[in-house]
């Protein structure tokens, strides 16, 4: 087998597990907040740092929302089997990045690698990704050239893969749905609200000795449970969520 062969190979593989595979670093962060502490031992300064991981995290958020919201139908998915497209989408954040979903993500996990307040997990994390990520946008980039042709190289010569380029900026084709943000992002927000929850607790552990919920963070997970709750409910038993179109 080639190497285009053995890269896609893996993408695809890669791919199919996109939904659960970075989660076996979260034990890894758990273990770095247990060296972290507060820096310079200043309260404020923790407050101070856990505001800007959170927002990193919260932009990477953003991303994945402004993305999901406006593709069309068919273009941009969570199915955990092969890349699938029906049009190619180049408005929207897709005109200034092939891969704004991957870019959320990647901020979204430097965010929350960041919060332990140690240097090495957001080193570890960025190398994980690229190397996890090049894959897989790899076999998605082939599967896009063998379906679009000359239309998929002619935007994917002029639009980068990771990083944005800004000044490419093409409105999007289609308005934006909330409902398509709900029905498909709840998890996202529940997932990074339960992770930065759970770092709290452990850094607070290793810095005071006791194991107890920050109220703050305490809140924010229950209100962001409850609400993903509610969102999934709705989503599984009724059709409330769902859009022709998207």
């Amino acid at each position: 087998m080639g190497l285009r062969e053995e890269f896609e190979a893996t993408g695809h593989w890669l791919f199919q597990r996109r939904g659960y595979l970075p989660l076996v670093l979260f034990p890894m962060l758990l273990v770095a907040a247990g060296q972290g502490g507060y820096p310079r031992g200043d309260h404020r300064l923790d407050l101070a740092w856990e505001a800007v991981c959170l927002l990193l995290s919260l932009a990477g958020l953003a991303i994945r929302v402004a993305t999901v919201g406006f593709v069309p139908k068919d273009t941009s998915g969570r199915n955990t089997g092969t890349p699938q497209a029906e049009s190619l989408n180049t408005s929207g954040l897709y005109s200034v990045v092939r891969h704004p979903i991957y870019l959320g993500n990647y901020l979204m996990w430097l965010g929350v690698s960041l919060f332990p307040r140690v240097w090495w997990p957001p080193v570890i994390v960025s190398l994980v990704f690229w190397l996890y990520y090049e894959r897989i946008m790899f076999a998605e980039e082939e599967f896009l050239r063998r379906k679009f042709g000359s239309v998929y190289t002619a935007w994917a010569a002029i639009t980068p893969a990771f990083l944005p380029r800004l000044a490419r900026w093409h409105r999007p084709d289609e308005r934006f749905c909330l409902l398509t943000v709900l029905r498909r992002e709840h998890s996202s927000l529940l997932a990074l609200i339960a992770s930065l929850t759970a770092l709290e607790m452990a850094t607070d552990h290793a810095y005071t000795g006791r194991l107890a919920i920050d109220p703050v963070w305490g809140t924010a997970f229950g209100v962001t449970l409850v609400l993903c709750v509610a969102v999934r409910t709705v989503k599984h038993r009724t059709r409330l969520l769902h859009v022709d179109d998207r």
